[in-house]
């Protein structure tokens, strides 16, 4: 389990506008490790963990993205049934509230009110 930076891109809701970002990413030779997409009625947040963020932040911003750089938690394993389902027990347990959550290949990268606390409770799971 790791910490991460997570960009939370705020973009038009329209075709083009992701391809046009995961291709300024892939010029770069930035690598998307995980993605979330939410839309809204004209816009979109876009939330990724990348090999590089702070170079993927500097280009977005040249680009005139608005990015939010938050930590988030990367738990890595299995792709399982229930391993979520344990993982949020675990959590409530200790009164830590998951924000959101979504999945990578291998992983779950989960954005959590304290991220400390969660790191120490989930660091023998």
């Amino acid at each position: 389990m790791k910490v991460a930076k997570q960009l939370a891109l705020f973009v038009e809701n329209k075709p083009g506008t992701l391809a046009a970002v995961c291709q300024a990413l892939a010029d770069k030779k930035i690598n998307i490790e995980a993605i979330s997409i939410s839309d809204a009625v004209d816009h979109a947040v876009v939330r990724m963990v990348v090999d590089n963020p702070q170079k993927a932040l500097h280009l977005l911003g040249e680009h005139g993205v608005l990015v939010v750089e938050r930590d988030v938690l990367v738990v890595t394993g299995p792709s399982q049934s229930g391993a979520l389902a344990r993982i949020a027990k675990i959590l409530a347990k200790q009164k830590i509230n998951i924000e959101y959550a979504y999945t990578a290949t291998e992983s779950m990268i989960l954005r959590v009110d304290n991220i400390a606390k969660a790191r120490r409770v989930l660091k023998n799971c």
